[in-house]
């Protein structure tokens, strides 16, 4: 059956994209195309709202997409409707990030995942010249034979040969210690981890180092900085502050005016409204900011909203002033 040319889109772009999305994507993404031209009213476009975050970067999903599209794709092709969680859960979901912005986190997705952040940390010496020191240090690899000894390491690592330490959380709350859940990959988990403290280490590649380094990361609530307790941090030298901005941006400006972007029958409910106030204010001979604040409070938007939103507003629906 051959592709149709949205499908060949999506997986096209998913093939550009860093840690192969299209390995977990390409099986829900055909059941959507199979079924898209057929999505009508509210649910319809719920189904690819959807859609659009399982093709949005996957640093950005606050939710597993790829589930949730599949499950919805069920109900629909069962009963041609979405049940109230479904709809619940897409309904408080943001919409999805735009093309500008997807470009911008899928690049530095790809970076990440080569290990390198300095397109916003810049190119540091002083990073290099650690790990030559740590790679020269005997005592960094007598406490390295001591682990190969009692556990024999390999076991842990993964398909690359990279066993990882544990991994830090927001706030440093942890779901549990390692060692609790008892048994040997748990006595040795322990025992990385107290190796890599004491290396600054985020693990290692088969019997080579992987020093913790300054680091810039989105996740889908947050732009987190990390700068490792060993680091001597130069504000001023050590980070591309304009870059992070620009990349903290990408994602948070798709949370601005959230009120505007609940979805397509939302913003007609708006735009509808927004030309009766317009009437409203002529008659009331209000201009200027006296009109804007006025018509933004019968709106119900946030104080911040600029004149453009409702330019753009009365343009998307063909709303006259």
């Amino acid at each position: 059956m051959p592709l149709s040319s949205s499908l060949k889109h999506d997986l096209a772009c998913l093939d550009t994209r860093a840690y192969f999305p299209r390995r977990w994507s390409e099986e829900v993404l055909r059941s959507y195309h199979r079924v898209s031209r057929s999505l009508k009213g509210a649910d319809g476009d719920r189904l690819r709202k959807l859609h659009d975050w399982v093709m949005a970067p996957l640093t950005l999903w606050p939710v597993e997409m790829c589930d949730a599209l599949q499950d919805a794709l069920a109900a629909w092709k069962e009963a041609k409707a979405l049940t109230e969680p479904q709809r619940l859960l897409v309904d408080l979901l943001p919409e999805p990030p735009d093309a500008a912005a997807c470009e911008i986190v899928a690049q530095h997705e790809r970076e990440v995942q080569r290990g390198f952040y300095e397109h916003v940390t810049g190119k540091s010496a002083k990073y290099a010249q650690m790990e030559v020191e740590l790679k020269a240090d005997p005592q960094f690899h007598a406490d390295w034979e001591r682990i190969k000894t009692c556990f024999k390491p390999e076991r842990f690592a993964d398909s690359k040969g990279v066993i990882r330490r544990t991994m830090g959380t927001e706030r440093n709350l942890r779901p549990e210690w390692p060692g609790r859940r008892g048994g040997s990959h748990a006595a040795f988990q322990t025992a990385f981890d107290a190796f890599c403290m004491r290396w600054n280490l985020y693990g290692m590649l088969h019997d080579e180092p992987l020093l913790l380094k300054l680091a810039v990361n989105l996740t889908p609530f947050a732009t987190m900085i990390v700068i490792p307790a060993h680091w001597s941090f130069d504000s001023k030298r050590d980070v591309r502050w304009n870059e992070v901005a620009r990349l903290h941006r990408a994602r948070a400006t798709q949370k601005q005016g959230a009120a505007l972007k609940e979805g397509k029958e939302h913003r007609r409910q708006l735009a509808a409204k927004l030309i009766k106030l317009d009437t409203e204010a002529a008659k009331l001979k209000l201009r200027g900011e006296a009109k804007h604040a006025f018509l933004i409070e019968r709106l119900g938007l946030p104080p911040e909203t600029s004149d453009r939103t409702l330019r753009r507003l009365r343009q998307e629906f063909r709303v006259a002033k």
